[in-house]
């Protein structure tokens, strides 16, 4: 059975986005389109009505790329155990509210039993020294958490 990724908000906003010429922005844009281009079928990869609706934000024509990038991918369910586990992480973290949708985005992938979490997002999901509560907060609910990567991490051997 092939091993199931979610896609946090920022994988889709470098697979659209235009080149960028922030040398740190276009290494990330370079190896997410790699990672789309040669990985994306050794998955299943899933989002979530939170990825949508933050993608659907910003510039028109940028949201229109996003949303079309979103088009054929299924959807997880924001299920009232994945928002209450979201409220768990959020407090396990201390995420400021701004930063709410970034336990979302970990809540769901956990509650649906997801292998991996794929983001850029390194300040409140793939980040080393967050890991351990989030796998805490995971488990203490007793959901098991998806591993947060990056997609070089992610691009295989």
């Amino acid at each position: 059975m092939p091993r199931t990724v979610y896609l946090e908000t920022s994988i889709i906003s470098y697979l659209a986005a235009r080149p960028s010429r922030d040398l740190v922005t276009a290494a990330r844009q370079q190896l997410t389109l790699e990672w789309w281009a040669r990985r994306r079928t050794s998955f299943v990869v899933y989002v979530s009505e939170a990825v949508i609706a933050e993608a659907r934000v910003g510039d028109s024509a940028a949201a229109a790329r996003r949303t079309e990038i979103l088009a054929d991918l299924p959807l997880l369910e924001i299920t009232p155990q994945a928002t209450q586990l979201a409220r768990t992480v959020a407090d396990a973290l201390r995420l400021p509210r701004r930063a709410a949708a970034d336990a979302v985005h970990i809540a769901i992938a956990a509650f649906h039993s997801i292998d991996f979490l794929l983001t850029w997002n390194s300040t409140h999901i793939a980040n080393a020294e967050l890991r351990p509560i989030v796998e805490r907060a995971c488990r203490g609910s007793v959901y098991t958490p998806p591993i947060l990567c990056t997609p070089d991490e992610l691009m295989g051997g």
